[in-house]
């Protein structure tokens, strides 16, 4: 997999751990306003910005908790040596801070809840596209008897993988849409001619854009055998990591059809043959998750090396 920039790498520290963050960030905020400014009443405003933020990307729970940490750090500030006054929960500035702590609650709750229906919806959307996309490529298979729900076995196996190995979720969606469109291909003449013939909202929905992680995942797995192999291990060749996994759960299922040169392979012999092309053709950290994911009894690098040699003597 190509190496991530210093910036992108942190990028994607910031965006997996975006809530520890904020609430880091927010404590910080406090302690510096405290220490540093002279009129902290006047900076209060300031913490509706990191709660809307919060609201919108990590909906209402965590919107209303960040809300409700600020508030209760702000009265013990105030409580022990006092914002601008004297200090103490006194009438005076629990009739300032009130207020103003309840109107931050009350933001994080409705920016929360609108970015949650967002979410919701969202997702809505993107299951009714998926089922499309199960039930077109179902239909455009079942003209090849042998091939039949082959997409749909390696989308569940590259799935299941790719949690397996920890990708994001959104590329372990990717991974999914491309396995699903890895034997018909997303630019299939027969694909858009049944897209194009849905109505709606379905009939609107713009492949191209909606599928530019899957579409990078099969233009790298259109070349990814003219490359590998024992000329060019898979090891020093930069593809993704989703891309290797279709490799892996494309070999498999493939492994696992009845063709008219040879009988379908067992599971456990499919996983077996693989484990020959280990380093070359199928990443090793992959075939291994295979292993696990499938139940099959992990093999040391001797029984691999011992089932070759017999191979090679038959």
């Amino acid at each position: 997999m190509p190496q991530r920039s210093a910036l992108e790498t942190v990028k994607w520290h910031v965006y997996v751990h975006f809530e520890k963050v904020l609430v880091v960030g927010l404590v910080l905020s406090l302690l510096l306003i405290h220490w540093f400014v002279d009129y902290k009443v006047a900076f209060l405003s300031f913490y509706y910005l990191p709660i809307i933020v919060a609201g919108f990307f990590l909906g209402r729970n965590t919107a209303v908790s960040s809300a409700v940490l600020i508030v209760g750090l702000v009265l013990f500030f105030q409580a022990v040596q006092g914002l601008e006054a004297t200090a103490g929960l006194t009438a005076g500035a629990l009739f300032t801070l009130v207020p103003w702590g309840g109107f931050l609650i009350l933001t994080g709750y409705v920016v929360g809840g609108l970015a949650d229906q967002r979410q919701h919806r969202l997702r809505d959307l993107k299951a009714a596209y998926m089922a499309v996309l199960e039930l077109l490529t179902f239909h455009l298979e079942s003209s090849e008897k042998a091939h039949r729900g082959h997409s749909h076995r390696v989308a569940k196996l590259a799935t299941l993988l790719g949690k397996e190995i920890g990708l994001r979720e959104e590329d372990v969606e990717n991974l999914r849409l491309a396995a699903l469109l890895h034997e018909v291909g997303p630019r299939d003449p027969r694909l858009l001619r049944l897209l194009s013939e849905f109505p709606g909202a379905f009939r609107e929905l713009p492949v191209a854009s909606a599928m530019r992680g899957a579409f990078d995942i099969l233009q790298e797995y259109e070349r990814y055998y003219e490359v590998v192999g024992d000329d060019w291990p898979l090891d020093h060749l930069p593809f993704l990591t989703a891309t290797k996994i279709l490799a892996v759960a494309d070999g498999f299922e493939t492994l696992q059809m009845h063709t008219p040169l040879r009988p379908a392979f067992a599971p456990w012999t499919a996983i077996e043959e693989m484990e020959k092309g280990v380093g070359k053709t199928f990443a090793r950290e992959i075939v291994a998750a295979l292993r696990k994911v499938s139940a099959a009894p992990q093999r040391s690098d001797a029984d691999v090396a011992l089932s070759l040699l017999k191979a090679d003597s038959a």
